[in-house]
């Protein structure tokens, strides 16, 4: 592990198990020449289930990188390489075993999450995916010009003559030749009738003091980005999606929240539609129980579940994650709301237990008042259905001989057309209407 000559150490990618054979580097809190004590973390690797903080077991100077930022490294192969005392390198070589064991010390990334869901990230790799530098410099626009634009040197609908060069270099400063005096030949336009324009102050962009912006910026995509692109291409790919939207009334249900939230304790969470909508979709998954599975398709095997460990999608600063509401049938409207409340809570703060992010039978995906009309949620593989809530509006409905205003949602949700059929899906979404229009019968089934 060390070069007694030079003093060199190697610190090598561990085997942090599960047999994971590559890992990808996604931050190096270190930089070349940096002097580093033991136990500093120098390197943040992410496998496909968690970020890891690879720590030094010896003090030195980083002298070399095993790989950039992006790229994957095989376990074993050389990681960094720090400069040491001689002396130092030859005791503690023993020390370099300390990392075949290191543990995720941040949050973790749930085991396979799809469109609508989110994954963990550690708060090194939040500093890591911080905009990098930009490969190209942008143009300088602080330059504005003032003059006024002179009427067009030639007849209305005239067609200026010029190079094909001349012709791109005018699109790409954003100058309407139509404006630009030709010198030569038949009027046509030179390069020095372009540059004597725009000197002159002549340019089309004059008119709103503004130039055209030309940088563009690079960049790679790595870590968890990469991985939900990798996992939303393969789902796509896999799994064939039956999207059906309905149009619910949520009137009463809008009334009864209301109503208990004015008189809910201190201690009790404010309720949101979620929670009914739970407690909806557990009655659905009593009468239509494949709504609750996971399929494996390489074994060709649908695990059914009795219990509904519904998934909720949740914004976090780190992208979005799922944590999962374990045995919702078991729970109440309060229950739910202070189960949902922690555990988004717990996903914001970067705080939420692997275990947390995973064995959901079922996802809720909702972007909230943000929601829009239409959405087609993608699957949460291995799962087979997934429920999308668009926003609550205000919308005039035809009623008892009238138009009345009430509250309408739409639910936007997707299949697995290989394991549900589009009438078993519609027949789930509509028990599920039922129940959220007519809020009593949400306590009446059990």
């Amino acid at each position: 592990m060390s070069d007694t000559n030079l003093g060199n150490y190697r610190i090598e990618v561990p085997d942090i198990g599960e047999g994971i054979a590559e890992v990808e580097v996604v931050e190096w809190p270190v930089n070349i020449g940096d002097q580093i004590k033991e136990d500093d973390v120098i390197c943040v690797v992410m496998t496909d289930k968690a970020s890891v903080e690879i720590p030094s077991p010896v003090d030195g100077k980083v002298v070399a990188y095993g790989a950039e930022r992006g790229e994957m490294m095989s376990v074993g192969t050389e990681l960094v390489r720090l400069e040491t005392d001689p002396a130092i390198a030859n005791l503690d070589a023993d020390a370099a075993k300390a990392i075949k064991s290191v543990e995720p010390v941040a949050e973790v990334v749930p085991e396979v999450k799809e469109a609508s869901q989110p994954v963990v990230e550690t708060k090194a790799e939040k500093k890591a995916e911080q905009k990098p530098a930009p490969v190209m410099a942008a143009t300088d626009s602080s330059k504005t010009v003032s003059k006024p634009i002179p009427n067009a040197p030639r007849a209305e609908g005239e067609k200026p003559l010029a190079a094909p060069a001349v012709r791109q270099r005018a699109r790409e400063a954003g100058i309407d030749l139509r404006r630009v005096h030709g010198t030569g030949p038949a009027g046509r336009i030179t390069h020095s009738d372009l540059d004597a324009f725009i000197s002159g102050g002549n340019s089309s962009t004059a008119t709103t003091g503004k130039v055209p912006l030309t940088n563009v910026e690079a960049i790679k995509v790595i870590g968890l980005r990469r991985k939900i692109a990798t996992i939303m291409q393969d789902t796509m790919q896999r799994i064939p999606h039956f999207t059906y939207v309905e149009e619910i009334d949520v009137t009463e249900v809008e009334k009864l929240r209301n109503k208990l939230n004015a008189g809910r304790s201190e201690s009790q969470p404010k309720l949101t539609v979620l929670p009914f909508l739970m407690r909806a979709m557990v009655l659905g998954m009593k009468k239509y129980p494949e709504m609750s599975s996971r399929y494996n398709d390489v074994d060709n095997i649908v695990e059914q579940f009795a219990a509904a460990h519904i998934g909720i999608a949740t914004q976090t600063d780190n992208g979005l994650m799922v944590p999962v509401v374990r045995h919702a049938e078991a729970m109440d409207l309060w229950q739910s709301a202070d189960e949902i409340k922690r555990l988004s809570s717990d996903a914001r703060q970067g705080t939420i237990q692997r275990e947390e992010l995973s064995g959901s039978t079922i996802t809720i995906t909702s972007l909230g008042p943000m929601g829009g009309v239409v959405s087609t949620p993608v699957i949460n593989s291995p799962e087979v259905a997934i429920i999308g809530v668009n926003k609550i509006v205000k919308r005039p409905v035809w009623q008892d001989g009238m138009f009345v205003p009430r509250d309408m949602m739409n639910l936007s949700s997707s299949f697995d057309h290989r394991i549900i059929d589009g009438w078993e899906a519609t027949l789930f979404v509509q028990h599920i209407k039922s129940l959220l229009e007519t809020p009593a019968t949400l306590f009446m089934e059990d």
